[in-house]
């Protein structure tokens, strides 16, 4: 599950646990949502120290130095010439 599927179970599980009426027999929707908002949080949780562990960081390197290359136009270096 990633990163949108956590934020999917936070926000039903607080529209199960805030925002219904809803009464149905043998079930608590509030204890539902605080659930699935809490399984969310654990899942937000894991996914960022997995995303932080992958994150790589590239060592600064050597700057690159071009050489200069003195060109000669005598009329056949440049491949035009017989």
């Amino acid at each position: 599950m990633g990163l949108g599927g956590c934020i999917i179970l936070i926000a039903v599980g607080a529209i199960l646990t805030f925002a219904t009426d809803w009464h149905m027999e043998g079930i608590n929707l509030p204890l539902v949502g605080v659930i699935f908002m809490i399984v969310g949080l654990i899942g937000v949780a894991t996914f960022s120290s997995i995303a932080r562990r992958r994150r790589v960081v590239m060592p600064p390197s050597a700057p690159v130095i071009e050489e200069e290359r003195h060109h000669h136009r005598d009329g056949y270096s440049d491949g035009y010439g017989v």
